[in-house]
């Protein structure tokens, strides 16, 4: 759980499958860059079939190169000096990780961050995670 001026705040990092289930879950301090678990998110995901999706926060040379063959449909920052292609009808499947954050948003225990620790925050994000593959 990060600690910032305004309070706690906590990012949730998700990798979903291609029905918006989640696959991997991990929470970082509200102050840290995306780009710092984007690694650990694709791990394991770098089949010749897949397609990692992400939006500019995951924007990096070193996470590019670590998805390999697998395609990287990640729009380039702005101030990128060298910009790269993404496939831009592909990247509209990134709904179903905005779908995923949506159906979070139905359990009001998580959106309104009532856990103080980071663990019971986590364990019950892994729940409601688990919930979601049952339905």
């Amino acid at each position: 759980m990060g600690r910032s001026r305004g309070g706690y705040s906590t990012k949730i990092h998700v990798s979903v499958d291609g029905l918006g289930n989640p696959l991997e879950l991990r929470i970082t301090g509200g102050e840290k860059s995306d780009i710092t678990q984007g690694e650990e998110l694709i791990e394991g995901w770098q089949r010749k079939d897949t397609k990692v999706i992400g939006d500019k926060g995951y924007d990096a040379d070193k996470l590019i190169e670590k998805i390999g063959e697998a395609q990287a449909v990640i729009p380039p920052k702005r101030n990128r000096k060298t910009q790269r292609h993404y496939d831009k009808h592909l990247y509209k499947e990134r709904h179903l990780i905005e779908c995923f954050f949506h159906k979070l948003k139905q359990y009001r225990h998580l959106f309104s961050r009532f856990d103080k620790l980071a663990r019971n925050f986590l364990s019950f994000l892994y729940l409601v995670s688990a919930l979601f593959w049952l339905k």
